[in-house]
């Protein structure tokens, strides 16, 4: 970046957060990196999020208890924090677009084996697979997103990317489910699967080898490189922002269909209602808040959605049975604050690093994501307690006073990421 393109960034910083600003149109390329990355996190999200919403069913048809579930849905976490830990002194090595296409390949054929597995231990085995490969994949995008957009059209990046998630509530899960309750759950994962391999063909065939970040390659070691980025006092912040805020939506998500069918009496066939028009929120709020990330205060835009996180999860971990539509509202709602603090959140953290350590940066924050994430699923499963495989969760409302405190514990942390945000773009 030259000095003049330093100092433009410089004065927008700073006026973002006191008022609006102009930002930057895209170009044709980079909207076809956008619609890329954006069906591919579609995948990646479907695939863990479908996994809760099927939870009542493989619970029932494994044989699983809670805690089994626990750990089939930690154990994709685990693999995939790993897998990017081992993989983030090499990030930066590689043409990205190269990466891109190993591990999404591998993804792929991991969600194979979910599809073939027909026993708990099965299923156990495939989703470490799909993790060691899939835990990758958003660091990458990340990495990607870092080097091709400059920070004030991030937020807006990452509101079309985000909304891969609120497009599996409105379309995947809810197909899943069908798929599920028609074929079995098998056809869910050879659901996704196929549609992967549309986009990897899409992948190979329209996006660009992206090595810019190359030239900025010293000649140490990877291992070097993976020490010296954890070192980094900076950068540890941002690990520990992150990976806190992952804790929240693991605790929460996994016993979410159960909960609804066994606790609030919402059966099977409803379920996907319920998905749906929390995706349509979701999808309503997004790219609004990539548009005022880019505009106003990352921080407060953060500090705001976690205020409404909290108090809509105490709200949702302590109902009892109510109408449809009642849990239908309170999820849009609850859903809604959770969301807003993903962009604002990932767009600051995208800041921090060098771009010579972006790749090992984006890596080890997913790695750590993801372990954290896995943590929270497995203290989840031994929290939460069924008596039967048909009698309601128990202790659903302390894991909700749980939540809210790490919740309250991650704004403090995003606080000092955008201090420090705003000091690397001062001093560049």
């Amino acid at each position: 970046m030259n000095a003049m393109n330093c100092l433009n960034q410089k004065t927008l910083y700073s006026k973002m957060e006191k008022t609006t600003i102009d930002v930057p149109a895209f170009t044709l390329h980079q909207k076809i990196i956008i619609a890329i990355l954006a069906l591919l996190q579609f995948t990646v999200i479907l695939d863990f999020m479908v996994i809760s919403p099927l939870g009542d069913i493989l619970m029932k048809t494994l044989d699983m208890t809670t805690s089994n579930f626990g750990f089939a849905v930690s154990a994709y976490a685990f693999s995939a924090g790993i897998s990017g830990l081992l993989a983030a002194g090499f990030a930066d090595k590689f043409d990205r677009k190269k990466l891109l296409i190993f591990f999404y390949t591998g993804f792929i054929i991991g969600t194979v084996f979910c599809a073939l597995s027909s026993s708990y231990l099965m299923l156990l085995m495939a989703r470490i697979v799909t993790g060691l490969f899939g835990g990758v994949i958003g660091s990458v995008s990340l990495a990607i997103v870092t080097d091709l957009f400059v920070i004030h059209q991030r937020g807006r990046v990452m509101g079309f990317i985000q909304m891969a998630f609120a497009t599996s509530q409105i379309l995947g899960i809810p197909l899943g489910l069908y798929f599920a309750n028609n074929w079995g759950w098998h056809s869910a994962f050879i659901m996704i699967a196929v549609l992967g391999a549309l986009i990897l063909i899409a992948i190979i065939t329209q996006m660009q080898p992206i090595t810019k970040h190359l030239e900025f390659q010293s000649d140490k070691s990877p291992f070097l490189h993976l020490w010296h980025t954890l070192s980094n006092k900076n950068y540890q912040v941002g690990f520990a922002a992150i990976a806190f805020l992952s804790v929240g939506g693991f605790m929460l998500q996994p016993f979410g269909s159960a909960f609804l069918v066994n606790n609030i009496h919402i059966s099977q066939l409803e379920l996907p209602m319920v998905f749906f028009f929390t995706g349509l929120s979701v999808l309503f709020i997004m790219p609004l808040i990539g548009k005022l990330s880019d505009k106003i205060s990352k921080f407060k835009l953060f500090a705001i959605g976690s205020s409404i996180s909290v108090i809509m999860i105490l709200i949702y971990t302590n109902l009892s049975p109510i109408p449809l539509w009642e849990i239908v509202v309170i999820n849009m709602v609850l859903f809604m604050g959770i969301m807003s603090r993903m962009i604002p959140a990932t767009t600051l953290n995208t800041a921090i690093p060098e771009m010579k350590d972006r790749g090992a940066y984006m890596s080890i924050t997913s790695s750590l994501q993801q372990i954290a994430g896995g943590i929270a699923a497995v203290c989840a499963g031994f929290i939460v307690h069924q008596k039967t495989k048909s009698s309601p969760l128990e202790n659903y409302d302390i894991l909700g006073y749980v939540i809210a405190v790490v919740t309250l514990f991650t704004v403090l942390l995003m606080w000092r990421v955008n201090q420090l945000a705003k000091a690397k773009v001062a001093k560049n």
